[in-house]
């Protein structure tokens, strides 16, 4: 995650610059920077844009997948009952009504984990006496 601390850093206001360097040619060995490596970089900036974006409001990832999960649930659920009572076919003959529940328990669960990550939150701010906002600039108005 070291490559990504200019981009932690600017986001969280600090002035971010350059200083020019001089790149020496390889002497020994080869380069080991490949498409494995590129994977790695992707995944660790997602995660910091992840973390930047929702370690303040942790219910939005968690409640919108939690709600996706209800809401699929249901398709689920109306699929299942459609099927019963139009296309007659058992319940028992299809697993839509366990992928009903699956799905509705699974946005049960992460809506709850929403709401603990929401409290943790906002209990390590409350302890470390840390605000959990971010003040961009602060306008001041000339004259009386």
């Amino acid at each position: 995650m070291h490559r990504f601390v200019p981009i932690d850093a600017a986001w969280n206001g600090a002035r971010v610059g350059e200083l020019p360097v001089t790149h020496h040619p390889r002497i020994h060995g080869v380069s080991k920077y490949g498409l494995e490596r590129v994977i790695k970089v992707v995944l660790d900036l997602l995660v910091v844009k992840i973390l930047f974006r929702y370690s303040s409001k942790p219910i939005y990832v968690f409640g919108g997948f939690g709600l996706f999960s209800v809401l699929l649930s249901l398709v689920f659920g109306l699929w299942a009952l459609g099927l019963k009572f139009f296309g007659e076919t058992s319940l028992i003959q299809t697993p839509l009504p366990l992928l009903a529940v699956f799905a509705f328990m699974i946005g049960v669960v992460s809506i709850l984990m929403g709401l603990l990550a929401e409290m943790i939150n906002r209990t390590y701010h409350e302890s470390q006496a840390k605000p959990v906002y971010r003040i961009a600039r602060i306008a001041r108005r000339s004259g009386g």
